[in-house]
C-alpha cells in the first residue's frame, strides 16, 4: 500500500501579475492535477491580501468543477468563525448537488487574514449568539445532513444532494483532532504550518486513538525541481515569522512586514515576533517521494495535501508536474 497526493492552491500572484491571471493559472493547475493523477484539488481562503487571489473557495470550486471531470474539489478551508454554519451548509450541499461525489468541505479555525479583515468579516455578528468554534462546527455538521423529508416549518439546508460532501477539519492541535474524531470528520494535520515531528506524532496518535480506524491526512509544503541545487535556490528566499500574543491568538505569516501589521491591526502590546525556518520537503522528485514515503511508513499517512509555496508560475507548475509524474500507486479509498 502506498499514499495518495492531493493539492492545495492559494492562487498566488507572481510579480507584475493580475488577479485574473493568477486565477486562470489556478484553473490550469487544477486541470493539470487531474491529468497527473492527483486525488483532490483544494482551494484556500485568504482575505485582504494583495499576494493571494482566493478569498472565497466556494466560488472558485464551482468554476473549477465545471471545467474538470474527475478530480475531487474542495475548500482548504472555509474559515467558519466568520460565517453562518447554515449558509456554509447550503453552499456545500448545493455544490454536492451540482457535482455528486466530487465535493470536499474542509473547515479551518484560523481567521485567514489579519485583524482588520476579521473585524470587517464579522461586522454585525453577535459572538455570544454564534457560540465557540466547536458549537459552530457541530451546527454545520448537523445541517450538512439534509433529511429526505422534513417538516415545512423546520429548517433544512437544502438542496439535498445525492451524495454528501466529504468532511475535513484542518488543524494542528490535539483539541482539533479530538473535535474531528468526535464528529466523525477526517482530520488534516497542518504540517505545512507546524512541522515539528514530535508534535505531529502526538497529534496523529491522539486522533487515531479516537477516530475508530480513520486515518488523518497531512498537509505538507513541497518544492520539487530538476535537481537538488535548483530546489535549494527556489526555497532560499522563503521566510516564515511566528507572532505570539500574550493571552491572545498567535499566527504564522510570510514576512516581517505582515507580522508587524498583524500586531498593529490587533492593537497588541505584549507580543513576540520570531523568525522560523519554513517546514518543507525539497529536492528532486525522487528525493521528495523518499521523504513522503518515510512519513508514510513511520506514521501510516495514506494521503498528503501538497502546498507548493512558490509564486512564480513556471517553477511552481514544474514542481507539481515533477511530483505528479512520479507518483506511486495510490492507496485504496
Amino acid at each position: 500500500m502506498s499514499y495518495r497526493l492531493s493539492l492545495l492552491d492559494k492562487s498566488p500572484l507572481a510579480p507584475g501579475e493580475s488577479a485574473a491571471e493568477a486565477l486562470q493559472r489556478t484553473l490550469h493547475v487544477a486541470q493539470c492535477a487531474e491529468r497527473w493523477g492527483f486525488h483532490r484539488f483544494w482551494l484556500a481562503e485568504h482575505h485582504n491580501s494583495a499576494q493571494l487571489a482566493s478569498p472565497s473557495p466556494e466560488v472558485l470550486m464551482a468554476w473549477i468543477l465545471g471545467q474538470t471531470r474527475r478530480i475531487r474539489v474542495g475548500s482548504g478551508g472555509v474559515m467558519l468563525q466568520h460565517y453562518s454554519p447554515f449558509k456554509v451548509a447550503e453552499n456545500f450541499n448545493l455544490l454536492a448537488a451540482l457535482a455528486p461525489g466530487r465535493i470536499d468541505i474542509g473547515v479551518g479555525k484560523a481567521p485567514g487574514g489579519l485583524p482588520l479583515a476579521t473585524r470587517a468579516l464579522q461586522l454585525g455578528v453577535h459572538q455570544e449568539e454564534k457560540g465557540d468554534f466547536a458549537q459552530q462546527l457541530a451546527l454545520l455538521d448537523n445541517w450538512l445532513n439534509v433529511p429526505a423529508q422534513g417538516d415545512e416549518e423546520g429548517l433544512r439546508a437544502t438542496p439535498a444532494p445525492p451524495r454528501l460532501a466529504q468532511r475535513f477539519l484542518l488543524g494542528a492541535s490535539e483539541q482539533s483532532a479530538a473535535l474531528a474524531a468526535e464528529l466523525g470528520w477526517q482530520f488534516v494535520f497542518a504540517a505545512h504550518l507546524n512541522g515539528d515531528p514530535h508534535h505531529m506524532e502526538q497529534v496523529l496518535a491522539y486522533y487515531q486513538a479516537r477516530a475508530h480506524g480513520q486515518r488523518a491526512l497531512v498537509a505538507v509544503q513541497v518544492v520539487v525541481a530538476d535537481s537538488p541545487a535548483a530546489a535549494d535556490l527556489l526555497v532560499d528566499t522563503l521566510r516564515l515569522y511566528h507572532v505570539s500574543v500574550k493571552n491572545g491568538p498567535s499566527v504564522n505569516v510570510g514576512s516581517l512586514e505582515q507580522a508587524e501589521r498583524y500586531v498593529r491591526q490587533g492593537n497588541y502590546t505584549d507580543y513576540r515576533i520570531e523568525p522560523r525556518t519554513p517546514s518543507l520537503l525539497k529536492g528532486n522528485a525522487a528525493q521528495v517521494h523518499a521523504q513522503l514515503d518515510a512519513l508514510h511508513q513511520r506514521y501510516g499517512i495514506e494521503e498528503f495535501i501538497v502546498d507548493t509555496p512558490l509564486a512564480e508560475a513556471q517553477p511552481r507548475l514544474r514542481s507539481l508536474e515533477l511530483l505528479g509524474a512520479s507518483q506511486p500507486i495510490a492507496a485504496s479509498a
